[in-house]
């Protein structure tokens, strides 16, 4: 493989990793529903805030073309974020079954056929 080559195959690369960050970014901004719910502890919530400033902010553990920090502190973020949803009792789960039946016009009303 000649100069060119390589010179694409990483520009690829760094274009996959950068798809990666973002899409966990907004994975990330996207959970901050729980991030009002009283039953998670303050700890996580900062956790997720860290994780979104750490990777909009310039500086890093790895150079900028290498993702690989922001994507695992982005990860690590969510993880602990849901983990403690969990743990609260605020179920994820319960709150996407009630927008698909809102999607899906499956309300019913009581008293009603």
């Amino acid at each position: 493989m000649d100069t060119k080559g390589w010179l694409i195959l990483a520009a690829v690369l760094v274009l996959l990793t950068a798809g990666v960050a973002a899409v966990l970014l907004v994975r990330v901004l996207r959970a901050r529903k729980l991030l009002l719910d009283a039953g998670i502890p303050l700890r996580d919530k900062t956790l997720v805030w860290a994780a979104v400033i750490y990777t909009v902010s310039p500086v890093d553990l790895l150079p900028d073309p290498v993702y690989l920090d922001d994507i695992g502190f982005l990860m690590l973020a969510l993880h602990s974020l849901h983990r403690a949803a969990r743990t609260a009792g605020t179920a994820v789960t319960e709150a996407r079954a009630a927008k698909k039946e809102v999607r899906g016009g499956n309300l019913s009303v009581p008293g009603g056929h």
